[in-house]
């Protein structure tokens, strides 16, 4: 079962709910795919689930999923599984954060309607790539291994 947990956003604490277990299921599949998938890469580390990233001196974030650097730690890839219960903090104030910190990648898992929206870093900010659902494969550049189509991982 999952928890309750904490981010801090400009050094205010913000406690967000426990995720429901649909939120969970999704999450644990993407993360086992993404862990066989970073298995042996040397330059890029999968942090546990909601792992906490410091972003700046005074923004903690606990994205879903996260990539960093191994050398750095720094985030390259993020994924938000969207909540139901408030999915305008993760598709609108996180989303932002993102963006000003021009986080290589973001991909933004929708359980409300079985879809991934996939964003890349660009000089003007976030730029959606594209919107995937049903047997069309979510895939990443930066992870050259990971392939997994959205069916398997909404659990179609």
């Amino acid at each position: 079962m999952s928890r309750a947990y904490e981010e801090i956003l400009e050094g205010a604490t913000l406690p967000r709910s426990a995720p429901g277990e649909r939120h969970e299921k999704i999450l644990q599949r993407l993360h086992r795919e993404m862990a066989v998938s970073v298995n042996g890469l040397a330059v890029t580390q999968l942090l546990p689930p909601r792992a906490q990233v410091q972003v700046s001196r005074l923004t903690l974030l606990c994205p879903d999923l996260a990539l960093v650097t191994a050398a750095s730690g720094k985030l390259v890839l993020a994924v938000e599984v969207v909540s139901r219960d408030d999915h305008h903090f993760d598709t609108v104030t996180k989303k932002e954060i993102y963006e000003q910190l021009r986080v290589p990648r973001l991909w933004m898992v929708d359980p409300r309607y079985d879809n991934v929206e996939v964003y890349h870093s660009f000089e003007f900010g976030l730029q959606l790539k594209g919107i995937l659902a049903g047997k069309e494969i979510l895939e990443e550049k930066l992870v050259p291994q990971f392939k997994m189509t959205i069916a398997d991982l909404f659990g179609a």
